[in-house]
């Protein structure tokens, strides 16, 4: 064996070593309670404005409404990153995640100017997935045109 080598197997021994143990079952559990819980709420919004003679559609937008708004003043109090500590990957739930992914950065660079800051950094984290999303979408659709 090469010094090369015993370098590398000494690294990854040393990482082992210092690199807490991932409690991989109750991380699962974590984020899948918490992400229903996130579900839950919505649905519970979602009741609400139907009650309120709504309609169905009406409602459903009411709700997206109300789940972002609520997730980016939770960003804006710092509350959403406690919250996604304690429920991990949960916190991601599409609508949420998303809407937090977006505030986040806007909020952390607002001190560099409304333009280079807030405008420039808004979408660092949710570009590419609004990118590769589409570019994904028009991919399957081009596929499903030609294929049919």
């Amino acid at each position: 064996m090469d010094q090369t080598e015993s370098g590398k197997k000494q690294y990854q021994e040393l990482v082992k070593e210092v690199s807490p143990n991932s409690k991989l079952l109750a991380n699962c559990i974590r984020a899948f309670v918490g992400g229903g819980l996130i579900c839950v709420i919505g649905q519970l919004i979602k009741n609400f404005f139907l009650a309120q003679q709504l309609g169905e559609d009406s409602s459903r937008l009411a709700t997206v409404a109300v789940l972002i708004g609520g997730s980016i003043l939770l960003t804006g109090f710092g509350w959403y990153d406690r919250l996604s500590e304690h429920i991990g990957a949960g916190a991601a739930v599409p609508i949420t995640g998303f809407a937090n992914a977006i505030a986040a950065p806007a909020i952390e660079h607002k001190k560099e100017g409304f333009i280079l800051g807030v405008g420039a950094k808004m979408f660092v984290i949710a570009g590419p997935v609004i990118l590769y999303g589409t570019l994904a979408s028009i991919l399957v659709g081009l596929i499903y045109y030609f294929v049919r």
